[in-house]
């Protein structure tokens, strides 16, 4: 009677299972389409919960807007004055990145971006993480190539100089320009990379702009409800002193005899008046060099042998919450210490700081004696090792042309990759939505 029982229950069951499969066969186009894991969970022996990002394994599609070259490169070289100012940019006539740029190089973000675009070798390389398309209809992003910080930097010496109402009539143009595109119209911009990278940078219209995704250097000049790190990219400055390519020493720790070095203006703004009481705080330690100085050519060969022979370098907040020492410390392996509050950092979601960097608040770095103290708990071990993260990391702060495999500018269109879903979201329910949105 088992027997039969146990028989009877397993062909009713089979009757069963034919059937469900013959109609959901039926449903989906033939019974081979069905897959088992999808419709019966148990049957799977392990949950994937990983978000695949958009696009995974294809670069990301840029259409590039061609604007005039006073917007960009007419910046960069006077042999442009001459020309049409229409005709576009291409990799023939880019001009390379100006060697006596001095300090206009830690904002040149835009310049690489827009490079990384143009360069032909680079559309069939697999290192590449945006190519550009010339379809709109094609595109994940449309990429901006106004060279905002370079405007600034390039048309007025001051924020009250008269020549910044060049500045301001580009950013009145470009905005005009954007207005009347047909692709900014459809997503309010979202869709939209505009490299801002200069704190100054677009400084009379930028509000007009926030919703699209910005390359900014942190948030420190912007307000909560136009940038954030939701939709935004921090992107590093370019380092201005020379990566150090041979350390290789065989005992880099003793080699290093400056326990702490710091080199730059001590008289900044805002959180930034944390180096004027560093100062007197760190002073009369004979393994900490903390000197005031301006950035001339000579101060930064200087400060470059210093990062080179100190075990940590100190970062403290310049005007905004970050400042270019940090990747001179980083390229010339220089364990960072940071002391910035509100400092945001690039590539956090790939790369974790605290490996290979320190961090004090304000607050700790102000107490006489705390730092110093506790930087030399730091075993050699456990420096030696952060030292060589450091080594390895170096490649993803390097700005260059062509690009190469997880640079910096790579790295920032990755970044962009990873904002995409999010303003996708953002443009799909507003242009679904009938009443003001019910959460906000």
């Amino acid at each position: 009677m088992i027997g039969k029982s146990v028989v009877s229950l397993v062909i009713f069951l089979s009757i069963i299972f034919i059937t469900y499969f013959i109609t959901i066969g039926g449903l989906g186009g033939g019974i081979g389409t069905v897959d088992l894991r999808s419709q019966f969970s148990f049957l799977s022996s392990t949950r994937n919960d990983t978000v695949i990002p958009c696009r995974t394994g294809s670069p990301l599609r840029v259409f590039m807007y061609d604007l005039p070259k006073r917007f960009n490169v007419a910046m960069l070289s006077r042999k442009f004055a001459g020309e049409d100012d229409n005709s576009p940019v291409t990799s023939r006539n880019l001009p390379p990145w100006p060697r006596n740029s001095g300090l206009k190089q830690q904002h040149s973000v835009e310049y690489w971006m827009m490079a990384s675009l143009l360069c032909e070798n680079c559309l069939k390389a697999e290192s590449s993480e945006a190519i550009r398309v010339s379809d709109p209809e094609a595109a994940d992003v449309f990429f901006v190539p106004f060279f905002s910080s370079l405007s600034f930097n390039t048309h007025g010496k001051n924020m009250t100089d008269p020549d910044t109402e060049i500045d301001r009539q580009l950013q009145v143009d470009i905005l005009k320009f954007l207005r009347q595109s047909t692709y900014w119209q459809r997503t309010g911009g979202r869709d939209h990379v505009i490299p801002m990278h200069h704190p100054n940078a677009f400084r009379f219209l930028r509000e007009e702009v926030n919703a699209s995704i910005l390359i900014v250097a942190d948030f420190g000049r912007y307000s909560r409800v136009m940038s954030n790190l939701r939709k935004d990219v921090v992107a590093p400055y370019m380092h201005v002193m020379e990566s150090f390519l041979d350390d290789n020493v065989p005992d880099p720790y003793n080699s290093r005899t400056t326990l702490l070095f710091f080199r730059g203006r001590t008289v900044r703004k805002s959180e930034g008046i944390v180096r004027a009481k560093l100062e007197k705080i760190l002073n009369g330690y004979k393994d900490v060099h903390y000197e005031a100085s301006y950035a001339t050519g000579e101060s930064i060969k200087a400060s470059s042998q210093g990062m080179r022979s100190s075990k940590f370098c100190l970062n403290p907040a310049g005007d905004t919450p970050s400042s270019n020492r940090l990747f001179d410390a980083i390229v010339s392996h220089c364990v960072p210490v940071i002391v910035s509050d509100q400092i945001e950092l690039p590539f956090e979601d790939e790369l974790d700081y605290n490996k290979f960097s320190i961090f004090f608040s304000v607050e700790e770095a102000l107490v006489p004696g705390y730092m110093v103290q506790q930087l030399r708990k730091i075993p050699k071990e456990k420096w030696l090792q952060m030292w060589k993260i450091l080594k390895e990391i170096t490649h993803h702060y390097e700005y260059q042309y062509p690009p190469k495999k997880d640079d910096a500018v790579n790295m920032i269109w990755r970044q962009v990759r990873h904002k995409v879903p999010e303003e996708r979201l953002a443009v799909h329910r507003t242009q679904r939505l009938k009443v003001p949105d019910w959460w906000r």
